[in-house]
């Protein structure tokens, strides 16, 4: 038995964090008192995805863009 946090959209609960529940698994569920601030949910939610490259990184990614658009002629 554990515990996890999430928060009712309107339609459905919607987990925080990764849930390892199978399907037709029982849960409890306890409604707070409390509410989540949207702007807060939505803010985390993406800075997962979120970084910064270096110049290098980038000049690196583009060159090897680059090569993913040269075609040898009797390639096809």
């Amino acid at each position: 038995m554990f515990a996890l946090k999430g928060y009712f959209n309107g339609k459905e609960f919607v987990p925080l964090g990764k849930v390892d529940v199978k399907p037709n698994q029982k849960v409890i569920i306890t409604v707070l008192d409390e509410y989540l601030n949207i702007e807060e949910k939505s803010e985390k939610s993406y800075k997962k995805y979120v970084g910064k490259l270096s110049s290098e990184s980038f000049h690196e990614i583009i060159e090897a863009l680059k090569e993913t658009e040269k075609v040898d002629v009797n390639e096809w």
